[in-house]
């Protein structure tokens, strides 16, 4: 390998490294701050009644057990939980700004509206 060969790898993994951040970013300011995106509770979660739906965002967006064997890709972007004796999931998808289709950049929230989805396990 080449010098410059080495030096391309290397930018490329930080440019990698770069949008794993900011997706990162985006989806913990989803998460925790409610920003930048729409948040969804299936009619399961719904079903448990206000502080059913209320604990189960506050346990999503308290999640910060993130470690190499739940966040493969250090996007934070889906977790499994445990929310008043019921076993839950949330997730975060990219999709196009009208969110017809996947994002074609979730990196940039310009082109991306990001959908945090709160769901009982049984319903995934």
């Amino acid at each position: 390998m080449t010098g410059s060969e080495r030096n391309t790898c290397v930018r490329a993994t930080c440019d990698i490294e770069d949008r794993r951040r900011r997706v990162r970013e985006l989806n913990d300011g989803l998460r925790r701050y409610a920003r930048a995106g729409v948040i969804c509770v299936t009619a399961g979660v719904q079903a448990m009644g206000q502080a059913g739906v209320e604990a189960a965002l506050t346990a999503a967006r308290d999640f910060d057990c993130f470690n190499a064997d739940n966040d493969l890709y250090g996007e934070h972007d889906f977790s499994a939980l445990k929310v008043v004796g019921e076993r839950m999931l949330w997730k975060i998808d990219y999709y196009d700004r009208d969110r017809r289709y996947g994002s074609p950049d979730p990196a940039d929230p310009a082109v991306t509206t990001r959908v945090l989805t709160i769901m009982l396990s049984s319903e995934y």
